[in-house]
C-alpha cells in the first residue's frame, strides 16, 4: 500500500489535489470577503452644498440622509451666547469624556440666520478654554460653510453631577440649548465649520455614509468554491483507493504468484 501511495503517479495526484484545495479555499475566502465588505457602510455621493435651513428644521427631526451633508449659512454670530463643549477631541466621531492628550473644547457659537432662527455652529476646537481663538468671534455678517450633524443626547443630569463651569456643556443637545438660549427659535443639529474660525483647529467630520447592501450572490460563490474543494477531496480519495485496489489485485494475481 505504501508503495502505491508514494508511486510517481499517485504522488502527482497528491500534489495536484493540494494545489486545487488551496486555490479553491482561497477563492472561497475571497468571495466571502467581498460578501462581508458589501454590508459595511461606505461613503455616499457627496452632494453640492445647500442652505442649512433646508436640512435643519426648527423643532423637528433632522432626516438621516442630511447627516454629514455640506451646507452653507449666512448671518451674524452671537458671541454672548457662545458655549464650550467640554471633554472633546478634534473629531466629531471621537468619544468624549475620556482623558486624552487631545482632550479640549468644541467652540459652539450660535449663528443668527436672516429668518431670525439660531443655528448652532462648532467654529473649531481649542485645547484650552482661554485659547485666544475662543473669544475671537467674527463680527458682523459672515458666510459659513461646513457639514451638518444631528444633535447629541441630552446631558443635563451629567452636567450637574460633573459641576461644569458656567458656559460649558458636555454635548450639543437641542433640548438643552433651548433652555440655555431661552426665547429663541433653534434649528435642530449643528454645523461643523469648514474651514474653522480664526486660529481654532479644524474639527473633523466625515462625509455622509450609506449602509451597504449584502450581495448574497458572493456568499453563494464562496459556498460553491468550498463545495468544489470537498468534491476534489472526494475524487482524490476514490482515485487513490482505486490505485491501491488495482495494485493489490495485481499482487494477488496467478501470474504474480507463479513468478514468485
Amino acid at each position: 500500500m505504501l508503495r502505491t501511495l508514494f508511486s510517481p503517479r499517485v504522488v502527482g495526484l497528491h500534489l495536484l489535489t493540494i494545489g486545487v484545495l488551496v486555490a479553491f479555499i482561497l477563492l472561497g475566502r475571497w468571495q466571502l470577503g467581498v460578501f462581508q465588505d458589501s454590508g459595511r457602510p461606505h461613503a455616499a455621493v457627496d452632494p453640492a452644498p445647500v442652505g442649512v435651513a433646508t436640512l435643519a428644521p426648527v423643532g423637528g427631526q433632522m432626516p438621516g440622509e442630511a447627516v454629514g451633508r455640506r451646507v452653507s449659512a449666512e448671518g451674524t454670530y452671537e458671541a454672548a451666547r457662545q458655549l464650550l463643549v467640554a471633554d472633546r477631541r478634534p473629531d466629531v466621531d471621537a468619544p468624549g469624556g475620556n482623558v486624552s492628550r487631545d482632550q479640549g473644547y468644541w467652540v459652539l457659537t450660535p449663528l443668527r440666520l436672516d429668518d431670525g432662527t439660531l443655528m448652532p455652529v462648532v467654529r473649531g476646537w481649542a485645547a484650552k478654554a482661554d485659547d485666544p481663538g475662543v473669544t475671537a468671534v467674527p463680527q458682523g455678517r459672515v458666510a459659513v460653510a461646513g457639514r451638518l450633524r444631528g444633535q447629541q443626547g441630552t446631558d443635563s443630569v451629567q452636567r450637574r453631577v460633573d459641576g461644569l463651569p458656567a458656559g460649558q456643556v458636555q454635548t450639543v443637545s437641542s433640548g438643552e440649548l433651548i433652555n440655555l438660549w431661552t426665547g429663541q427659535k433653534l434649528r435642530t443639529g449643528f454645523m461643523v465649520a469648514q474651514p474653522p474660525s480664526g486660529s481654532l483647529q479644524q474639527v473633523k467630520i466625515r462625509p455622509p455614509e450609506v449602509g451597504g447592501t449584502l450581495t448574497w450572490r458572493n456568499l453563494a460563490y464562496a459556498a460553491n468554491w468550498w463545495i468544489f474543494a470537498g468534491f476534489a477531496v472526494f475524487m482524490w480519495f476514490h482515485f487513490v483507493r482505486d490505485a491501491v485496489r488495482t495494485d493489490r489485485d495485481r499482487d494477488k494475481s496467478p501470474e504474480m504468484v507463479l513468478e514468485g
